[in-house]
């Protein structure tokens, strides 16, 4: 890979910045390496070319005159295909939203362009957004570039291979369940889902409304974790439009730093594979080494989370996409898992969501009670990346099947917490293994303080093997 693709967005822009590279080499650099490697990863979407030049020549050319650099000055970058960018397909990967354009950008993206980034394009997610493997009938299956055999995670998975393979410096994902985390740790880079109405979620298909409002969330995908927080800052603030957003700064909290970091490295329910508890191991004594007050601990929030998320995100997710999409919906990954997996599930009543709701309520309020500032240091599945179409796997001599060996990132979206993803270790076959970070809700900052800190022990993001994705 070009050693100019395999720098973070923030060094890139103080590069730029500093008249040592121009916008327009680098989005020519960006381009030709989708245009050699996206034939086999099937990252994209659509692609910005020509629209992309004439904005970063247009912006070299503003940069001559002078004026105050832009925290993503010349930056090219892209965006999950169920934001909308204007005039590029939001189809969501779903037949049903065949040729469905956007008339104008999301929040999101607006503040990306005011920000100087680049947009060169949208990339590929799971079909309606209801899978941990990018793969829909629209647009085929996204591959990891760090083994073309297996996933890059959904429903990010698009943004997450991109950005891995060095087609992009940084972009923007969604997570209802884990669709940013699960794939930034199974490519190896890192990635935010920030408390919900922190990011404008405006613009995002299918709508974040109604339940979804409170457990899904828009955020930044990116190769640092310095990246993370430029782009949040960038993407923070208020907008009337979203039913849960909130004034104020990026880092603005009820607490400055995390007092101290509980971690576990398994769940009862599905146990992490021997080099996912090693990552999570060597995490925590790299933060004891660092100064920080580290001790096992696990939230009992987490405890009752799955349960309600399977009620907001399963059981009214299907009524929803029901109505929208008609039987196909049962079929989709995560809720064909959910009847196979968790049983028999009658239909949701008006009475059954109002419990949840109620429910989910007093859990987070004693969730923030229980951290008092803490954060929680955790896995983010139970293995690293698996192979296409498999659905369930032997760890520790058990069978563990579909959503339970994704359980720990749900809990985060049901209890609405910040939650981040961190390279930490690598497989015995040299997969990406990535830590999770969970804090309060707020509590990006802090999350994002022990996310950096992690990154300092463990190195932070390399480029996938060369040749992998040629």
């Amino acid at each position: 890979m070009n050693g100019l693709l395999a720098l973070d967005a923030s060094t890139l822009a103080a590069r730029i910045a500093a008249g040592a590279v121009s916008s327009h080499e680098t989005v020519v650099a960006c381009l030709d390496r989708l245009a050699s490697v996206d034939r086999v990863l099937g990252a994209f979407v659509d692609v910005r070319a020509e629209d992309a030049l004439a904005e970063a020549r247009a912006f070299d050319d503003a940069a001559a005159r002078g004026g105050e650099p832009l925290p993503l000055g010349g930056v090219p970058v892209t965006v999950k295909s169920a934001i909308e960018v204007a005039g590029l397909r939001c189809e969501t990967g779903s037949p049903s939203r065949r040729g469905v354009r956007a008339t104008a950008d999301a929040v999101v993206v607006q503040r990306l362009r005011a920000a100087g980034a680049i947009v060169l394009g949208t990339t590929n997610v799971a079909e309606m957004l209801m899978g941990y493997e990018t793969v829909n009938p629209l647009h085929g299956t996204t591959r990891n570039p760090w083994d073309l055999t297996r996933t890059s995670g959904g429903s990010s998975g698009g943004e997450s291979a991109a950005i891995a393979a060095g087609c992009s410096f940084a972009g923007i994902g969604s997570d209802g369940g884990g669709s940013i985390r699960v794939p930034a740790h199974f490519t190896g880079i890192c990635g935010l889902k920030p408390t919900p109405g922190r990011v404008p979620a405006t613009g995002h298909q299918p709508a974040c409304l109604g339940p979804f409002s409170l457990i899904g969330a828009v955020g930044p995908m990116a190769r640092s974790v310095a990246d993370l927080r430029r782009l949040l800052h960038v993407l923070a603030g208020w907008d009337a439009d979203d039913p849960c957003a909130v004034p104020g700064a990026a880092d603005a909290a009820p607490y400055a730093s995390a007092p101290e970091v509980w971690w576990f490295d398994t769940d009862a329910r599905a146990p992490s594979t021997p080099e996912t508890r090693a990552a999570v191991a060597a995490t925590a004594a790299g933060l004891a080494a660092q100064g920080y007050a580290v001790r096992p601990g696990r939230p009992a929030a987490f405890d009752d989370a799955t349960a309600l998320w399977d009620v907001f995100f399963g059981d009214a997710g299907e009524m929803l996409l029901t109505a929208a999409i008609g039987e196909v919906a049962p079929t989709l990954p995560i809720l064909a898992a959910m009847h196979r997996e968790r049983g028999p599930r009658p239909p949701l009543t008006a009475l059954g969501l109002a419990e949840a709701w109620a429910a989910r309520d007093v859990l987070r309020a004693g969730f923030t009670r229980e951290l008092q500032g803490r954060v929680v240091v955790c896995p983010v599945t139970a293995m690293p990346a698996f192979a296409h179409g498999e659905r369930q796997w032997t760890i520790d001599g058990r069978t563990v099947g579909y959503l339970d060996a994704m359980i720990y990132t749900p809990w985060a979206n049901i209890l609405g917490a910040p939650a981040a993803v961190v390279p930490a270790g690598r497989s015995e076959t040299g997969l990406p293994i990535g830590v999770q970070v969970i804090g309060a809700p707020f509590m990006e900052a802090a999350v994002l303080d022990v996310a950096a800190a992690i990154e300092r022990a463990c190195g932070g993001v390399v480029p996938p093997p060369a040749g992998v994705t040629a």
